[in-house]
């Protein structure tokens, strides 16, 4: 039996005290990749903002890799996040130091320690995203698509069973927007890591076919019934 590894049930986010998405039913898998799709202002952060515990889960019941999200607390969070890799648009590096110190400064965020253990990890990751030689350069001297494969590798960082990434190929040329998707297939496929990517770019969408959910008028539907337009 697949291990679940995101349940929502009969959920509802609120932003503040508006209600943003009503009667949420959710069940992911361990391994599955799927698209978060919707016009902006539809709800897509907030779902993923619930996901990872930056928003609270106040009605219905939700559970995202193993921990309750009715349960979460401010310090019960971090807890939560470091079984969680997140991917964003805009990389979000440290711009004053180097790839692998901006690697280590996430594990020791997250409590490692041990300076070996940290450089094996660091060395780990880079070589899954395919920048085994780069982790000396600085932000500054990568391409977009170097900088979102460093974002990449922080997210692998804690081994995360699950990984949101918001708009990851947002900011990229097609070319290199298609390199970040088959390294995002190759992850959830070869780890069995759990890939949630909300995105705009249904030429992505297209190409690289996965299940999808769709936030519109304070539902979200999994792509059995809606389609792209």
């Amino acid at each position: 039996m697949a291990e679940v590894i995101v349940e929502l049930k009969g959920v509802n986010i609120f932003q503040g005290t508006s209600l943003i998405l009503e009667n949420v039913n959710i069940i992911v898998n361990k391994g599955e990749f799927l698209y978060l799709v919707g016009k902006t202002g539809t709800g897509k952060s907030s779902l993923l903002k619930t996901l990872y515990g930056d928003l609270l889960l106040k009605e219905g019941e939700g559970q995202v890799v193993g921990f309750d999200l009715r349960a979460m607390n401010w310090k019960k969070v971090p807890y939560l996040r470091r079984n969680l890799g997140v991917v964003f648009q805009d990389f979000q590096l440290l711009t004053d130091r180097d790839v692998n110190q901006n690697l280590k400064f996430v594990l020791k965020a997250t409590g490692w320690k041990d300076e070996q253990l940290m450089n094996e990890k660091i060395a780990d990751v880079l070589d899954k995203v395919g920048l085994k030689s780069k982790g000396f350069k600085m932000p500054f001297e990568m391409s977009g698509g170097e900088q979102q494969r460093v974002d990449i590798a922080r997210a692998l960082l804690n081994s995360p069973k699950l990984i949101l990434a918001d708009e990851p190929t947002g900011n990229l040329d097609p070319e290199t927007a298609d390199e970040i998707m088959q390294l995002l297939f190759q992850i959830s496929r070869d780890y069995g890591t759990t890939v949630m990517m909300a995105t705009h770019d249904y030429r992505v969408v297209n190409k690289f076919s996965a299940r999808m959910l769709r936030t519109e008028r304070g539902k979200v539907f999994d792509n059995a019934t809606i389609s792209i337009e």
